[in-house]
């Protein structure tokens, strides 16, 4: 399929649901995608240049550094991961998406193209003529973006996770844990030389707000007891993935859409990698993440269920 705006090769369009090869093709440049940023950043530390913050990296342009590649060494790293993170994420005009760039606020105009149908303090959604989903990721204060977690100690638990501003990091790993949580399908599409981040997603019918989801998780998301941690965001779980513990939460109704399948997926949360230091600080929650890991269903202590505490 051709996407309608960018003319480029699509796996998403309206409400169908792209395949297993799909979706692991999609999972699969999202990771790659992180990987390039990782490259990109350490490129450009190397030399020398320290970066206040990661938009300043995923906006490079791709002859940011073209002079000074010809000295080789370093400096040619640095260029070719810029273009390999260009090609991952590619710099696209508002225009594209039939926004008016010149006025003050062009995701406000009226856009003959694509249908305002919701959207929230990170994002705004749109639906194009096909039915797909668009969603722009909005900078916010200075050089932030999107929500990540953050963790301190608590008062009436080990930890305390409060959402706080991202970074273009962190959004790229939500999108990428939301796909490999088999929540919606998710595509991105680009980057506006604003720093808008341009995703795509299968279109689903939203759920009626203040529905319990708490039955209605992905099954891979585990129950976090709150003697260990509690959140300023609904249904804290733990979530194994790529060798890596992450926290999710966020998941109340509005996050999810009942898809062509007739199945519930989640379409947004809130994530952080789990503080490895806390591990290390706090033998419990150490041990039960140990055998959390084995057994899902395992207890806070390993002599009792969780119930009991």
């Amino acid at each position: 399929m051709q996407d309608q705006f960018t003319g480029q090769t699509t796996l998403l369009q309206g409400r169908l649901l792209p395949g297993p090869i799909e979706r692991s093709s999609l999972q699969d440049d999202h990771e790659r995608r992180l990987e390039a940023l990782t490259r990109l950043s350490t490129a450009a530390a190397q030399c020398g240049l320290r970066a206040d913050s990661d938009r300043d990296l995923v906006l490079l342009e791709e002859d940011e550094v073209s002079l000074l590649e010809t000295t080789g060494g370093e400096w040619a790293a640095f260029g070719d991961a810029i273009r390999n993170f260009r090609h991952l994420l590619p710099l696209r005009p508002l225009e594209d998406f039939g926004f008016d760039a010149t006025a003050e606020n062009p995701l406000e105009e009226p856009n003959t193209q694509l249908h305002r149908i919701g959207g929230g303090v990170e994002a705004w959604a749109y639906a194009a003529s096909d039915g797909s989903v668009f969603k722009f990721y909005l900078p916010r204060e200075e050089k932030t973006i999107g929500s990540v977690f953050e963790f301190q100690p608590g008062e009436e638990s080990l930890l305390l996770a409060e959402a706080g501003l991202g970074d273009y990091r962190g959004l790229l790993e939500k999108l990428l844990l939301i796909h490999a949580l088999d929540g919606t399908a998710t595509e991105l599409v680009g980057i506006t030389p604003e720093g808008i981040v341009v995703a795509k997603q299968t279109l689903g019918d939203p759920l009626p707000q203040g529905d319990d989801m708490s039955p209605h998780l992905p099954s891979a998301l585990i129950e976090i007891p709150s003697r260990f941690l509690r959140a300023n965001r609904d249904h804290p779980r733990l979530f194994f993935f790529n060798d890596q513990a992450w926290l999710i939460a966020d998941l109340h109704a509005r996050n999810f859409v009942r898809c062509e399948d007739g199945r519930l997926r989640v379409i947004d949360l809130v994530a952080a990698p789990w503080p490895t230091a806390s591990i290390h600080d706090h033998p419990l929650i150490g041990d039960w993440m140990i055998r959390v890991r084995a057994d899902p269903n395992a207890s806070a202590l390993p002599s009792a269920h969780d119930d009991e505490l």
